[in-house]
């Protein structure tokens, strides 16, 4: 009997005392044991700049896709077409990566309400304007607001570079920096 019950009684005590705080609870850790975003979290090399750059650049790439997603279906030119389909193809899957690091440092997905979302965003205006075009006018707009857009994100890129320690987030701003400063150019030459 006595043997029955320390057999119960071991398996019992242990998982109560992992429930009281052997999860993780302490520095860096809220009290489930999650771990908590901190300015700078060493276990997996992120600070403040790296979530400031994911949390504004997954609305702006999102506006970005919002765009050509317009293109595709406004657009007259092939090559405005095809930047636009560019466009989307490279920032869904960066989409997808910031938020999967945002998670992971237990940061939300948005800086806040009121926080300035990024330089070179369109205006809710800009954005209902680009929707009315069609044909040669919007290839103009869309490529005028794309190249300020594009600079924009190659601001906030820069920036993560000089400032950030993660160095996958500092790999997509180099990344970024290289391939929208490309499409500048490209979107310049199309504009004529």
């Amino acid at each position: 009997m006595k043997r029955a019950c320390s057999l119960l009684i071991v398996p019992v005590t242990a998982l109560t005392l992992a429930g009281c705080g052997g999860g993780g609870e302490g520095p860096g850790h809220d009290m489930n044991g999650h771990r908590m975003a901190t300015a700078s979290a060493p276990a997996t090399g992120h600070n403040a700049q790296d979530v400031m750059f994911a949390q504004m650049m997954i609305p702006h790439h999102r506006q970005a896709i919002t765009m050509a997603g317009q293109a595709a279906a406004k657009a007259s030119s092939p090559e405005v077409k095809r930047l636009a389909g560019r466009i989307e193809h490279a920032q869904a899957p960066e989409i997808q990566k910031m938020t999967g690091w945002l998670r992971t440092w237990g940061a939300p997905t948005s800086p806040g309400d009121g926080m300035h979302m990024g330089d070179g965003m369109m205006s809710d205006k800009d954005m209902k304007k680009l929707d009315t075009l069609s044909g040669k006018a919007f290839d103009t707009a869309f490529l005028q607001m794309m190249i300020k857009h594009h600079q924009g994100a190659v601001a906030m890129a820069r920036s993560e570079q000089a400032r950030g320690s993660f160095p996958e987030a500092k790999a997509m701003a180099s990344d970024i920096v290289t391939s929208q400063s490309a499409e500048i150019t490209t979107m310049r030459k199309l504009l004529g």
